[in-house]
C-alpha cells in the first residue's frame, strides 16, 4: 500500500466502481503475485488474461478439448504458469508466456477449486477440492492422485468407527470440503463438514492437528492471508472467523512435529486437539447480527489489514469490508446482480468482483483532491479571481530572508548500484518474475469495439437500458464522470454536444471581420457581409457593432 500518500481519515479501502471488464461470461478471477495481470475463467472453457494496467486483453488461453465452464484459476508463484479447473472434471496447466498447454488431467469428480503448490516456482503438485469427494493432492507430471483424510478415526481410542470417519476413505460426502496450502506448502489445512480444521502433512498423508470450530457448522471456505499469519474460515452458521497462525511461516511441519513430541499424554483425538491449540488461536469473528446473511468468497486484503466478503443473497451485489479488529467500515453496493467471486489487489486498495451476468467490476478508492497539501497557506478558489499584487510582494530583502543552509553532505557518495529489499518478503531474486505480457497488435473489428473495457459512462447507458445498476449506486459516484462536464443532448438524442460561450475578445475579432468588407465595397459587399453576420449570429455571436451596420 502507498501508506505515505494516503489520507488516514479516508482509509485505504475501495469505495466506488471505477470501471468494468467485459469478455464473454466470466466466472472466476485471480491476480498474479504483483497484481499486474488478472486471469478470468469463462463459461466457454477459455481463460482470459487482462493487463490490469491498461485494462486490455493480453492473452487468451483456449483448449479445444475443454468447452465447459471454468471453476477456478490459480497462478504459480512467479506467474509463469496458470492452473485452470473446469466443470468437465479437467485440470489444465498452461505456460502463460507461450500460451501453450503443458498438461491436462481428467479427474473422477468435478474440481470446484484447484491450487498450485506455493513453495515452488515451477510447481508440479496441486491441491484439488472436488464437488463430492475428499480433497486430493494431484501430481500434474504423472497424473497420480492422493486423497487426503477429512476426519479423525476413533479406532486409536478403542472406539468403533462412527460417523466421524465416515468419509475418511474418500467416499463422497454430502457437502464439498474446503482446503488450502499454508504459505510455503508443507502443510494442508482442511475444513470439513463437522466444523473442524485439520492440519495435514500431505507427504505422509497424516493428520497432525485438529482445531474444533465453535458451532460445529460446515466450513465452506478456508484461506490464508498473503503473509501467512492469519487463517480465515467461512462456516455455514453465517460467521467468518479469523485465526492467528502460531506456527512459523517456514518449516511449519518441523515445528509441528516438535510440538507433538512435547506432548506425551493423552493420545488420539485429545492429543491432536492439544497440538491444534498451539497451531491456531481464534482472533476475531465477523457476522451480520441483523440480517444473518450467508457469505460468499471471503478473503483478505493484500496486506492483511482488511477482510472482505460478498453477500450470498440472490440479486444483491454487496461487499462488506471489516478491519482486522472486527469493525465494519464499509458496505459497497453494486448493481442488482448476484456476486459469485471476489479478489483484492495484492498491492493497491482495489477490489475486483464478478457478477452472475459475467461482468467484472473494478472497485477503487474515490480520492478527493487536497491542494493545500502543497503549501500550508494555499487557498483553493471556487472560480477565477483577478489578483492584484502588492508593490513590495516580490522584493528581495536579504536582511530578513536568509537562505537556510542544507544539512546534506555533498561529499558523500551516492549508491546507485545496490538494490533495495523487495516488498515481497519471500521473493527469490534469482527467479525472473513474469509481470507483463508482450502486446500483440490486432486489427479492430467494428462490431467488437467497446466490448473489452467499459467506463462509468457506459455503465450509465447500461443502467438506462434496463441494467440493474441502482440509482443509489450511481449517486454515490459510479457515473461521476458523466455529470462532471456541462453537456447537452443534440436534437437527434444520440450524440453529446458541448456548448461554449464566446469570449469578449472573440466577439470583437468577429465584429472586425464583418466591419472591414462593409467599408471597402458597395452594396454587394454589404449583402455578402450580411450573410456572414447571419452566420455569426447563428453561431452565437451577438454584439452592438454588428447590429448597427444593418440599421
Amino acid at each position: 500500500m502507498n501508506a505515505p500518500i494516503i489520507d488516514p481519515l479516508q482509509g485505504d479501502f475501495p469505495e466506488v466502481i471505477e470501471e468494468y471488464l467485459e469478455h464473454g461470461v466470466m466466472k472466476c478471477i485471480a491476480f498474479n503475485r504483483r497484481g499486474t495481470l488478472l486471469a478470468a475463467g469463462c463459461s466457454d472453457g477459455s481463460c482470459v488474461i487482462w493487463d490490469f494496467e491498461t485494462r486490455g486483453i493480453a492473452k487468451e488461453l483456449r483448449d479445444k478439448e475443454c468447452v465447459a465452464a471454468i471453476t477456478s484459476v490459480c497462478w504459480s508463484k512467479y506467474g509463469h504458469r496458470i492452473l485452470v479447473s473446469a466443470a468437465d472434471k479437467s485440470l489444465t496447466l498452461w505456460d502463460v508466456l507461450k500460451g501453450e498447454k503443458i498438461t491436462r488431467i481428467v479427474l473422477q469428480q468435478t474440481p470446484l477449486q484447484a491450487r498450485l503448490h506455493p513453495g515452488s516456482s515451477t510447481p508440479s503438485l496441486c491441491l484439488a477440492c472436488p464437488l463430492s469427494s475428499a480433497p486430493m493432492i494431484v501430481d500434474l507430471s504423472t497424473g497420480s492422485t492422493s486423497i487426503l483424510p477429512i476426519a479423525v478415526p476413533d479406532v486409536a481410542n478403542g472406539i468403533a468407527p462412527s460417523s466421524r470417519n465416515k468419509y475418511s476413505d474418500g467416499t463422497p460426502p454430502f457437502t464439498p470440503t474446503a482446503a488450502c496450502f499454508n504459505k510455503y506448502g508443507d502443510l494442508v489445512y482442511v475444513g470439513n463438514s463437522k466444523g473442524e480444521i485439520l492440519v495435514i502433512d500431505h507427504k505422509s498423508n497424516q493428520i497432525r492437528a485438529l482445531v474444533p470450530v465453535s458451532g460445529a457448522a460446515v466450513i465452506k471456505n478456508i484461506v490464508f492471508s498473503r503473509n501467512g499469519q492469519y487463517l480465515l474460515t467461512n462456516s455455514n452458521d453465517r460467521t467468518i472467523r479469523i485465526y492467528d497462525n502460531l506456527l512459523p511461516l517456514k518449516n511449519g511441519l518441523e515445528a509441528l512435529v516438535d510440538i507433538e513430541k512435547g506432548i506425551a499424554e493423552p493420545n488420539g483425538i485429545e492429543k491432536m486437539k492439544m497440538v491444534g491449540s498451539k497451531c491456531l488461536a481464534l482472533f476475531r469473528e465477523f457476522q451480520d447480527s441483523i440480517t444473518k446473511m450467508h457469505w460468499k468468497a471471503p478473503c483478505f486484503s493484500g496486506d492483511g489489514e482488511w477482510v472482505i466478503a460478498g453477500s450470498a443473497s440472490k440479486g444483491e451485489h454487496k461487499i462488506y469490508i471489516w478491519d482486522r479488529a472486527g469493525y465494519l467500515v464499509k458496505i459497497l453496493e453494486g448493481p442488482k446482480e448476484a456476486l459469485i467471486d471476489l479478489a483484492w489487489h495484492p498491492v493497491h486498495p482495489i477490489i475486483v468482483s464478478v457478477s452472475l451476468t459475467g461482468w467484472v467490476y473494478i472497485w477503487a478508492k474515490d480520492y478527493t483532491e487536497n491542494w493545500s497539501a502543497f503549501a500550508p497557506d494555499f487557498k483553493e478558489l471556487e472560480e477565477n479571481e483577478e489578483y492584484v499584487e502588492r508593490e513590495d510582494e516580490f522584493d528581495l530583502n536579504t536582511e530578513t530572508e536568509k537562505v537556510k543552509e542544507s544539512n546534506v553532505n555533498e561529499d558523500e557518495e551516492v549508491d546507485i548500484v545496490a538494490v533495495d529489499k523487495d516488498a515481497f518478503s519471500d521473493s527469490d531474486m534469482s527467479q525472473e518474475e513474469l509481470c507483463f505480457l508482450p502486446a500483440i497488435p490486432c486489427p479492430d473489428v467494428p462490431e467488437r469495439q467497446g466490448k473489452c473495457v467499459g467506463s462509468s459512462s457506459k455503465l450509465m447507458d447500461r443502467n438506462h437500458s434496463g441494467s440493474p445498476l441502482s440509482e443509489e449506486a450511481m449517486q454515490n459516484g459510479q457515473a461521476a464522470n458523466h455529470a462532471s462536464s456541462p453537456l447537452e443532448e443534440d436534437t437527434g438524442g444520440t450524440r453529446l454536444k458541448r456548448k461554449r460561450k464566446p469570449s469578449e475578445k472573440g466577439l470583437e475579432l468577429q465584429a472586425e471581420k464583418v466591419r472591414k468588407p462593409l467599408k471597402s465595397s458597395g452594396r454587394s459587399s454589404k449583402v455578402k457581409s450580411k450573410s456572414m453576420a447571419d452566420q455569426d449570429m447563428s453561431n452565437g455571436v451577438y454584439g452592438d457593432d454588428i447590429s448597427d451596420e444593418y440599421q
